[in-house]
C-alpha cells in the first residue's frame, strides 16, 4: 500500500486525506503543531520544517512527498528530496515563494503582469513609486498570503505608513512595489500535470476577496469569451513547463479591458478549487495525488454550476446549505478565530438560475447577503434585498 507524505497539516491536507481513502492511499502528514487539523483524519508527525531527523523520520515512513503550504521552507522540501520523491520539485516551491522571483518568471515565459519594481530601501520605495506611479501596492516578498504583508499606496503621501508597515522587513523578506490593477474581475485557473507531462486545466473560476481573504467562488465563471479562457490554459500551461511542475497549482488572475495579468501562483491545491470536490468530473486533490503518484489524471470538467462559500472565523448554521438539494458542507475541524479559514459550503445545480436560487435561499437564512450578493450579479440573479 502506498503511503503520501504532506508537509503541512491544514485543511488542505485534510482534504487530500481525505480524497486518497477511496485511492487506498495512506499518508502521513508532519506540521508543527499536534492540534493540525489534518491529524484528524491521518497520522501525524509534530516537529519543525526544519528539523532534519524529523524530514528523516517522515521520509522512512511514506513512498512520495508533497506539500499543502507554500511557505514550508525551500529547505525541508529539498532535504527531503535527496531522500524520497518530492512533487511538485522543490525548485517549484521556491520560485513561488519570492514574489519579485515569481513576477520575472512570469514575465520571462511571456505571461502578462503588472509593473513592479525591488524595493531594498527608503529611498528604493521613493523611486520605485515614482517609476510605478499611484495607487500601487507594498507587499512582503515571501511569507504574506491571504492579504497579510501588504500597504496599498494611494497617493505619495501614504509612501511614510507604508515604509513604517513594512520597511523593517526589507531586510528579512525583502519588498516589492506591484502597480495597483482596477480589474474587473478576479479569475483562477486551477491546472494540473502530471509526471509525463499531460496537463489538464478545470473550468475558469471567478472569485471574490474580503480584505485579501477569498469569500466566493464560482465555476464556470460565466461570461468568459473562449479566447480569454484559451489565454489562461495557455499562460498555466507555459508555467507548468517551465518549472517542470508535477501537481495541481492555481494561477491567480485579474481581467482588466479583455486582458489577463498574472497576479501570483499557489504551488499546491487552492482555495479556488474547493468546488471541484462535488462540482468536477475529479477534484483538485484526487488529480493531484494522482499526478503526484504517476497515475492517469481524471476529466476535469465541470458537472453543472458551482459555487464555493469560505466561512471565515466561525462556521455558520449548516441546516440552509443541507436543506438544498445540491448542498455541501466541509468542516475543517479548527478551533474558531477571526480572520482563520475554517469551513466551507459549496452549492452545485445544473443550472445557473437554480443555483442563484440556492445560493439566494441560504444567503437569507444565515444572513450572508453580502457574501452571495456579487455571486447572484454575476449569475445574473437579482440582488438580494
Amino acid at each position: 500500500m502506498t503511503t503520501v507524505g504532506i508537509l503541512g497539516g491544514g485543511q488542505l491536507a485534510r482534504m487530500l486525506a481525505l480524497s486518497g481513502a477511496p485511492l487506498g492511499l495512506r499518508f502521513q502528514v508532519l506540521d508543527p503543531s499536534a492540534e493540525a487539523c489534518a491529524g484528524q483524519v491521518a497520522p501525524l508527525v509534530v516537529g519543525d520544517y526544519g528539523d532534519r531527523a524529523v524530514l528523516d523520520e517522515l521520509a522512512s515512513r511514506v513512498d512520495v512527498a508533497t506539500f499543502d503550504f507554500e511557505n514550508v521552507p525551500a529547505d525541508a522540501a529539498r532535504h527531503l528530496a535527496t531522500v524520497v520523491d518530492v512533487r511538485p520539485n522543490p525548485a517549484a516551491l521556491a520560485a513561488a515563494q519570492d514574489r519579485l522571483s515569481e513576477k520575472t518568471l512570469f514575465r520571462q515565459i511571456g505571461i502578462p503582469v503588472p509593473a513592479f519594481q525591488d524595493v531594498a530601501s527608503r529611498e528604493g520605495l521613493d523611486a520605485a513609486v515614482a517609476s510605478v506611479g499611484t495607487p500601487c501596492i507594498l507587499k512582503t516578498r515571501r511569507l504574506g498570503y491571504d492579504g497579510k504583508g501588504q500597504f496599498r499606496i494611494r497617493t505619495a503621501g501614504d509612501v511614510d505608513a507604508a515604509w513604517q508597515a513594512l520597511g523593517a522587513q526589507a531586510g528579512l523578506v525583502g519588498l516589492i512595489l506591484e502597480a495597483f490593477v482596477p480589474f474587473e474581475r478576479e479569475l483562477s485557473v486551477v491546472a494540473v500535470r502530471a509526471r509525463d507531462g499531460e496537463f489538464r486545466t478545470w473550468p475558469l473560476t471567478w472569485n471574490w476577496h474580503v480584505d485579501g481573504v477569498l469569500s466566493a467562488s464560482l465555476a464556470p465563471a460565466p461570461g468568459i469569451e473562449p479566447g480569454l479562457a484559451a489565454a489562461a490554459a495557455s499562460h498555466a500551461r507555459r508555467l507548468a513547463e517551465a518549472l517542470d511542475y508535477v501537481g495541481v497549482f492555481a494561477l491567480e488572475l485579474f481581467c482588466r479591458d479583455g486582458e489577463l495579468l498574472a497576479n501570483e501562483m499557489a504551488p499546491r491545491v487552492h482555495n479556488s478549487g474547493h468546488w471541484t470536490i462535488e462540482g468536477a468530473q475529479t477534484s483538485q486533490f484526487e488529480n493531484h495525488l494522482r499526478a503526484v503518484l504517476g497515475l492517469p489524471l481524471g476529466a476535469t470538467d465541470a458537472i453543472g454550476h458551482a459555487c464555493m462559500l469560505n466561512w471565515i472565523g466561525e462556521m455558520p448554521d449548516p441546516a440552509p446549505v443541507l436543506r438544498e438539494a445540491g448542498g455541501h458542507w466541509h468542516d475543517y475541524g479548527k478551533q474558531a478565530r477571526p480572520g482563520r479559514k475554517v469551513g466551507h459550503a459549496t452549492v452545485r445545480a445544473d443550472t445557473p438560475e437554480s443555483l442563484a436560487g440556492a445560493l439566494e435561499r441560504i444567503g437569507a437564512a444565515l444572513g450572508r447577503q453580502a457574501q452571495v450578493a456579487p455571486v447572484l450579479e454575476a449569475l445574473g440573479g437579482a440582488s438580494l434585498s
